[in-house]
């Protein structure tokens, strides 16, 4: 779930994303006594650069664009019993690309891939491991497009 906003000119624009994901690191049954994690969540803040097929080739069908930008992921993880408990928030970038048609003048649909990394400084430990802490996930998504 989640809400974006942005300008698009003739090829290049920028681009406003928040997005929730609630049970990231949950299996689908958290009261089984099998479940270390009992809550979770990953939510994301980017801002992106667009570049998109100039509209006037794309005229009435489908637009492509491709997206990147950078931002913040903040991750949350409450396991049984109060273990492993995880709030953090890391910057984090983004890289992607999507369609947009238009059913009207105002009202279209548009239908969007991105992967979302983690990024930290090297040699930076972010927590009780033995190994890197990274975050990546693919998320994709379809919505409602309204142009002004």
């Amino acid at each position: 779930i989640g809400i974006s906003g942005g300008w698009l000119g003739e090829i290049f624009g920028v681009e406003g994303d928040f997005g929730r994901a609630p049970g990231f690191f949950q299996v689908f049954d958290r009261d089984s006594p099998d479940s270390l994690v009992i809550e979770s969540g990953v939510n994301t803040l980017t801002g992106s650069v667009v570049i998109a097929l100039p509209r006037r080739m794309a005229e009435y069908g489908l637009r492509p664009y491709f997206v990147g930008g950078a931002g913040l992921v903040s991750v949350h993880i409450l396991g049984r019993y109060g273990a492993l408990p995880v709030a953090r928030t890391l910057p984090a970038m983004n890289i992607g690309g999507g369609v947009t048609g238009f059913l009207t003048n105002r009202v279209g649909l548009n239908w969007d891939i991105r992967r979302f990394s983690s990024v930290r400084s090297e040699g930076e430990t972010l927590g009780n491991s033995f190994g890197d802490e990274e975050l990546s996930f693919w998320r994709a998504t379809m919505a409602v497009a309204i142009r002004y």
